[in-house]
């Protein structure tokens, strides 16, 4: 397994909030199929859209302050989930914003690669590999 690029302190920490949010995003998918499930199988589903509420609500927080962005389409998701309406349609939409986001995360997670690399000056006097 190849080590990836060296982060600096910035970038290791906003790692570490995409990892959790990755985390919470995926019991967030989950919660969203069983809420499909259920209302595929004609069984009560008034309970579903107040976990999805309930998952939703810790995700924009911790994203809140260093992705804006990314928080803000969750806060959509959130809204989502309390309208009325179809079922059928809140779940499509529900289920389009959690792959959205989860492809949000991707890129931000590549981007802070790219921005937090820390590149190692050579030391001078040092050899080569192959002198």
């Amino acid at each position: 397994m190849a080590a990836g690029p060296k982060l600096d302190g910035a970038g290791i920490q906003k790692l570490k909030t995409i990892e959790e949010a990755t985390l919470m995003l995926q019991k967030l998918h989950g919660v969203v199929e069983i809420y499909a499930l259920s209302l595929k199988q004609n069984k009560p589903t008034m309970m579903y859209s107040q976990q999805v509420k309930r998952t939703l609500s810790p995700l924009v927080g911790m994203l809140k302050g260093q992705f804006g962005m990314i928080a803000d389409q969750a806060a959509a998701l959130n809204l989502v989930a309390t309208r009325g309406g179809s079922e059928t349609v809140k779940i499509r939409m529900l289920r389009e914003g959690v792959g959205s986001l989860r492809q949000q995360l991707e890129i931000a997670i590549v981007k802070i690669k790219e921005l937090h690399e820390v590149k190692e000056e050579p030391v001078e006097g040092a050899r080569k590999p192959g002198e």
